[in-house]
C-alpha cells in the first residue's frame, strides 16, 4: 500500500496537480500545464524534476520522451487514502 509519507509535501502538491489535471482532462501532464493552472509557485524545471523522482518511486508514468506523466495506481491510491479532500455533507 502506497503511503504519503514517503513523499515530500512538493512531491504531495505536485502529485495532486498531476491527478486532477489527469482526471480533467485524460492527457498526460506537463511541467508548464502544471505550472500555469494550479499556480504551484514552482519553476516548470523543478515540476520537470519532481515529475522525475515521482516517476522513480511509482507514483507517475511517462509514456514516452515528449510526453507528461500520468498517474499509476499507486498514485491514485495514495491520492484516495491520504491527499483527497472531502467536504462535509450538510443537511441541505
Amino acid at each position: 500500500m502506497a503511503h504519503s509519507s514517503e513523499l515530500s509535501e512538493r512531491e504531495r502538491q505536485v502529485l495532486e496537480a498531476v491527478i486532477h489535471s489527469y482526471v480533467a482532462t485524460a492527457e498526460p501532464a506537463g511541467s508548464r500545464t502544471l505550472s500555469r493552472r494550479f499556480g504551484l509557485g514552482i519553476s516548470p524545471a523543478t515540476i520537470r524534476n519532481t515529475m522525475s523522482d515521482l516517476e522513480e518511486k511509482g507514483f507517475l508514468f511517462h509514456p514516452h520522451t515528449s510526453a507528461g506523466r500520468i498517474p499509476t495506481d499507486k498514485a491514485y491510491r495514495t491520492y484516495v487514502d491520504s491527499l483527497m479532500r472531502v467536504d462535509p455533507l450538510t443537511g441541505d
